[in-house]
């Protein structure tokens, strides 16, 4: 059933034709000259410290935000915010500590980094992982949890409509450069911002409204907090014989004390300091614009939980005490990730059209960011050096946008039938979970890059196949071939027949066996790889402005977790 009138068509077509306009002029207004890799990649020193804040904003928060984390946020409560919480942490440290490196190295591609420190092994062998990482996961399922939201909102008939749609509403953008993503994605966040603020509010007015308390947002809030207490707390217990497989389910996805000593941290410091899609953002900048730019998308992540998460939990409240029922389990069965399109549907007209508008912004500012990730990683690291090694710069920026194609192409198919089964994991579990595969051995090698001299290519191409093959072995066979508890971890039963370690814990004792066994090898090298990196601590220096921001982050997260814990 559509449930958009007239004005909240209006209102989205406004949006569309607001962002597709800013983005054509960012567009002509650089077109003065022929189009160059560099510019068209990376945007080469045009990008300001705000908008390179905000375009990492947008580009993370997506569906599997909007849509996933509020299905978290039904089922697991607050919790989940360690995801974005933590974010802001490692932002920081990518900020202090990544950054000034990749700049003083001149590296544009996570490839390039690979082949700069180590060899041209080790960067192949990755930019096929990633390449198969960001379509086959992140691409895919930011396309089907997004069709998959507003086809609740626009008819459940339209699911492949949308699909169509959001391809070439992010194609549009992608085709235009990094510096076209990047300065529409700074009316994509406030976009996003904005209609998130708005849902969210509404959420605490219909609990209010359900416990009779007026349209209160504060009173709200307090009843939600006491209705669901086990929702507002950030650790969950260890199981014991008597758990029952709810709450074993949710250890498994966040292993209480435990996914802090290594989980989380691997999770963080590898998406925002070894991706390509988000660091490509800050890649083209000098160091004071860039650094600056990832500390303010640090402090805009410690409120993404009010937008992202909150509605899920408002959710769970509201079906708990009889509402939503027909939203949240069409045919019968629960569906988390139905949470944040069951509270848009309660949305006055006009705010419909709004929070839609919002959703869009966040899939195609993600669907954009990543597929210009993939068609840098392609044209620069695989079509220029192992495919045409002569190609002009016009050459190399067409390649670049028909990579585009094939990539948004591949994924629509994957999407159309959700081959790759995300409905079924839950969105943002899914993204998670099958990037863990490679997250661990990614960071290993990233790490000691940065930090160790000794490390050796040799290393490196042992650390990214036997920290593959580690993750593999520990979320799939561990149990079977060890038995359900050793000195490393417990599994505990899936609720389908058979036991799981929790994917967060699997993470973290891949990476410190990769890292064993990088060191390991290392050993036998020379003392200092002549690859390595010369580093000094100057490099590290923070201004005052950026001193300020690291204080005032530090706090804020401090903050929430004793209000939270």
């Amino acid at each position: 059933m559509n449930q958009l009138n007239t004005t909240d068509y209006i209102i989205f077509i406004l949006y569309f034709i607001g962002v597709s306009s800013y983005g054509y002029w960012i567009y002509k207004r650089k077109q003065t000259t022929s189009l160059e890799t560099k510019d068209f990649f990376l945007a080469e020193g045009s990008l300001t410290w705000w908008a390179i804040g905000a375009s990492m904003i947008a580009s993370n928060i997506s569906a599997e935000q909007f849509i996933g984390m509020s299905g978290n946020g039904f089922t697991f409560g607050i919790a989940v915010a360690v995801y974005e919480w933590f974010a802001a942490l490692a932002l920081i440290i990518v900020a202090v500590w990544f950054m000034p490196i990749y700049l003083k190295n001149h590296i544009y591609t996570m490839p390039q980094f690979l082949k700069t420190r180590y060899n041209e092994t080790v960067s192949l062998i990755m930019a096929i992982f990633w390449l198969f990482l960001y379509v086959f996961v992140n691409l895919t399922s930011i396309l089907f949890l997004g069709a998959l939201a507003i086809s609740t909102l626009v008819g459940a008939d339209s699911f492949h409509p949308i699909v169509i749609g959001l391809s070439i509403f992010a194609i549009f953008i992608t085709l235009g450069g990094m510096k076209v993503i990047g300065y529409t994605d700074v009316i994509q966040v406030a976009v996003l911002i904005i209609g998130g603020l708005v849902t969210s509010y509404i959420a605490l007015t219909l609990v209010s409204q359900k416990f009779g308390l007026g349209n209160d947002v504060i009173s709200g809030f307090s009843a939600m907090m006491a209705d669901a207490d086990d929702h507002f707390h950030m650790i969950f217990e260890k199981p014991g014989p008597n758990t029952s497989q709810v709450d074993i389910n949710k250890y498994l996805t966040l292993p209480g004390l435990a996914m802090y000593f290594a989980g989380i941290w691997i999770v963080n410091l590898n998406y925002w300091g070894c991706n390509q899609y988000i660091t490509q953002r800050a890649l083209g900048a000098d160091l004071k614009t860039a650094r600056t730019g990832i500390l303010f998308a640090a402090l805009l992540k410690i409120f993404m939980p009010l937008i992202v998460m909150l509605p899920g939990i408002a959710a769970y409240v509201l079906y708990k005490n009889g509402s939503l029922q027909n939203e949240m389990a069409p045919g019968g069965k629960l569906l988390a990730d139905n949470a944040y399109s069951a509270i848009l549907s309660f949305l006055p007209n006009g705010l419909k059209g709004l929070s839609m508008a919002a959703l869009t912004a966040a899939i195609v500012a993600s669907l954009a960011g990543k597929a210009n990730s993939i068609s840098t990683i392609f044209t620069l690291d695989i079509y220029q050096k192992y495919i045409k090694k002569d190609a002009t710069q016009k050459q190399l920026v067409w390649v670049g946008r028909v990579t585009i194609f094939a990539a948004m192409l591949l994924s629509i198919a994957l999407t159309w039938q959700d081959a790759l089964g995300i409905g079924q994991e839950g969105g943002f579990t899914f993204i998670q979970k099958y990037t863990g595969y490679l997250s661990p051995a990614i960071f290993a090698v990233f790490i000691l890059g940065f930090f160790w001299k000794r490390t050796t290519g040799a290393a490196a191409v042992a650390g990214i196949l036997g920290g593959f093959a580690l993750a593999v072995l520990f979320n799939n066979y561990a149990p079977a071939l060890f038995g359900n508890e050793t000195i490393l971890y417990t599994a505990y039963p899936n609720g389908n027949g058979g036991f799981e370690i929790p994917f967060l814990i699997c993470m973290g004792w891949s990476f410190v066996f990769t890292i064993l066994l990088m060191v390991a090898i290392s050993l036998t090298g020379p003392v200092i790889n002549p690859k390595a990196f010369a580093i000094d601590a100057s490099m590290f220096k923070l201004q005052p402005a950026a001193t300020a921001l690291t204080v005032i982050i530090l706090l804020l997260v401090t903050v929430l977790y004793v209000r939270f814990w």
